[in-house]
């Protein structure tokens, strides 16, 4: 990805409240799964934040110091202001860095959590070089973009085998959870509202006013054709795919 098409995206998604699927009842339901409440004092790496919702959640539902990493400074300027306006900068840090980079010594957090940035790094990849990070029993919680069936349509596919070779069936994202030492604690699939109300339609309710700002340029148009698409399919087949949410604990030590 070049320099243009990542400022392009950072500017079409900076001010969006999510820039993913989910909501922070889906959040909330994670963490009760993932049985953190009960937990004091613990540390948390928010992997992908983006402009932080899910980060916030993890901030007022736990005893916990988060350290929220994305690449992109400006998101992580909006969610300073809005840590701070809603009283919880004391319990977040931010750290612009790539996830493939994480500064964390071994064993050292208690979680890590991603919604819907791991196939940054891809799945089996990043449950395995993330899991060293975390302390014996620590806890991973992360959403993936998952089959739900095991036919789809071709069109549907053809366009996410282009796009994310490794979407598969949530069986086999919990075999490689299990190959690569955690024990599957809580699953579920994030409900159609988390991605329509939370993220397509307002993004797509941005995107004429993203191509005009970028005075019509072929980069912006090019852009928000593939974000069309992309919300096209899903609108028509949703019954096909969603993004499972995965809470697995750090085994085998």
């Amino acid at each position: 990805m070049d320099d243009l098409h990542l400022q392009l995206l950072s500017d079409l998604h900076k001010d969006a409240a999510r820039q993913g699927p989910g909501s922070d009842a889906e959040t909330r339901l994670a963490i009760r799964l993932s049985g953190l409440k009960a937990g004091t004092g613990l540390k948390i790496a928010d992997i992908g934040c983006g402009t932080g919702a899910p980060t916030r959640v993890l901030a007022r539902e736990l005893d916990a110091q988060i350290t929220a990493i994305d690449f992109l400074p400006e998101f992580l300027a909006r969610l300073e202001r809005a840590a701070r306006k809603s009283g919880l900068a004391s319990r977040i840090e931010t750290m612009a860095i790539s996830m493939d980079a994480l500064p964390f010594a071994d064993g050292e957090l208690d979680a890590i959590w991603s919604e819907g940035a791991i196939y940054n790094l891809g799945f089996e990849t990043g449950v395995r070089q993330w899991r060293r990070f975390l302390k014996p029993g620590g806890i991973l919680a992360v959403s993936e973009i998952t089959w739900l069936t095991d036919r789809r349509p071709r069109e549907l596919e053809s366009h996410w085998q282009r796009e994310y070779p490794q979407i598969d069936t949530a069986p086999a994202k919990m075999k490689i959870l299990q190959d690569e030492g955690y024990t599957l604690i809580g699953y579920f699939v994030l409900p159609e509202h988390c991605w329509l109300e939370n993220y397509y339609r307002p993004l797509g309710d941005r995107l004429d006013a993203f191509v005009e700002a970028h005075d019509n340029s072929d980069a912006a148009k090019a852009i928000a054709a593939a974000e069309r698409i992309e919300i096209s399919l899903y609108e028509r087949y949703r019954d096909y795919y969603s993004y499972g949410f995965y809470i697995a604990r750090k085994t085998g030590d």
